[in-house]
């Protein structure tokens, strides 16, 4: 899994949280658990494959809110059922 988050400027309430995330999954079907935070000022998603970061900063930017960059890293997922 890949863990995607984007810095976003311009989310002022829960309304803005939610346009931000629907955007996220307009822009990528694939995506899962996708949160927006207006306190963090960020978003995050998982996904299994690598994503088009600057079709990703177009569909948060057409939406009124600035995406201000986007990183993505190997995600593990933690618990108290881990194997390894």
């Amino acid at each position: 899994m890949i863990k995607t988050t984007l810095k976003i400027e311009g989310m002022m309430c829960g309304m803005c949280e939610a346009h931000v995330a629907d955007a996220i999954r307009k822009a990528v079907p694939s995506a899962k658990k996708v949160s927006a935070s207006r306190g963090r000022r960020e978003a995050t998603f998982l996904t299994e494959e690598p994503v088009d970061t600057d079709a990703l900063k177009a569909a948060i930017d057409a939406t009124g809110y600035t995406c201000l960059g986007a990183e993505s890293s190997p995600y593990e997922k933690k618990g108290w059922f881990k194997r390894g």
